[in-house]
């Protein structure tokens, strides 16, 4: 199976929390009947031997949750059903508790396992996602800027070679003028996918492009406190730092309703702290509930919390009515864990 469609199946699965429940129970519970079916053949000897591939499959694309209901599952089916005395679940003999004991110890090292699995393929699809902005915005440059210079260069030669005719040339002017602010969407478009600056000179340079551009696109006052000396960290390590600042001021500027902004970004011997805070109105109730309880956030926030947690940081947020703060901390003794999956 690829990885594209292990993603693709997982992401099906993972729409709705409900759904990765259920999976789980009617795979575990496929699981029990399929080998309450063997119990002519087999009788009680080795009980959970079905019960394994429901486990694996509950760790690999339900998540934690699902796979801790489907050992459960397993673990009471099969007492009940399965192990003497049958319809019962007492346990008679040491035997059986250290069968149960064994059937919990693999299990929860298939859930290990398949969590550790998860996490490569979400670290290598962020790379994949990194690496395909930077081809575009490579292609943008090369191609269609080089095409919108050759059209502007032409579109001036015929304005001077029939500047006689007002009309004609008015149009012609203002063609020339639709293409160089196309010409400018693209390149602030490219830029903005994967900024040059951010690979040449870091985040000293990129940070303070990216704000000043954003504040003069949306109307928002942004101040950022950047230490002069802060240095250059991983690739990596800028790039997730960036899109987390880029992430929230997207969100400030559509749900906010927040006049200004505020950035803090701070490093220590051990860490470096990112502060996004804005004075808007705060994220619902009922949102923040579905982000605490496994529900599914947005996009943008998925995005954030999955890549600072593959750099083995946290990210933290704390909204009321009188605004939001999002706080990502990124260890600096763990900036290479996206090199070394992709390595791998």
């Amino acid at each position: 199976m690829t990885t594209s469609t292990i993603a693709t199946f997982s992401s099906r699965l993972s729409r709705n929390l409900a759904t990765r429940y259920a999976a789980a129970f009617f795979v575990t519970a496929a699981a029990l009947l399929a080998r309450r079916a063997l119990n002519p053949l087999l009788g009680d000897y080795v009980p959970y031997i079905t019960l394994f591939p429901a486990v694996a499959f509950s760790a690999w694309y339900c998540g934690i949750g699902p796979s801790i209901l489907s050992i459960l599952l397993s673990v009471i089916g099969a007492q009940y059903w399965l192990v003497p005395p049958v319809d019962s679940l007492r346990i008679l003999n040491t035997a059986q508790s250290v069968g149960i004991l064994l059937f919990l110890l693999v299990s929860l090292l298939i859930v290990g396992m398949g969590e550790v699995s998860l996490r490569e393929l979400s670290a290598r699809l962020l790379q994949l996602q990194d690496d395909e902005r930077r081809r575009i915005a490579r292609e943008l440059h090369d191609s269609v800027g080089q095409l919108l210079t050759g059209l502007a260069m032409n579109l001036s030669v015929m304005r001077t070679d029939i500047e006689r005719l007002i009309k004609t040339a008015g149009s012609i002017t203002d063609s020339e003028g639709l293409v160089q602010e196309m010409s400018r969407e693209i390149r602030t478009i490219s830029h903005l996918l994967h900024p040059p600056l951010l690979d040449e000179v870091g985040l000293s340079s990129a940070l303070p492009w990216y704000i000043d551009g954003f504040s003069k696109r949306s109307n928002i006052k942004v101040d950022l406190d950047f230490p002069a000396d802060f240095g250059r960290l991983s690739h990596e390590l800028e790039t997730a730092i960036f899109r987390v600042v880029q992430e929230c001021l997207t969100n400030i500027h559509r749900h906010s309703e927040s006049p200004t902004a505020r950035i803090r970004i701070k490093r220590s011997a051990t860490e470096v702290r990112v502060l996004v805070e804005d004075r808007g109105k705060g994220i619902s109730a009922e949102k923040q509930s579905e982000m605490a309880t496994d529900g599914k956030p947005g996009v943008g926030i998925r995005g954030m919390r999955e890549r600072i947690r593959q750099l083995g940081g946290t990210l933290e947020i704390e909204s009321n009515s009188k605004g939001t703060a999002v706080i990502a901390y990124l260890p600096l003794a763990n900036v290479s864990a996206l090199s070394a999956v992709d390595a791998a």
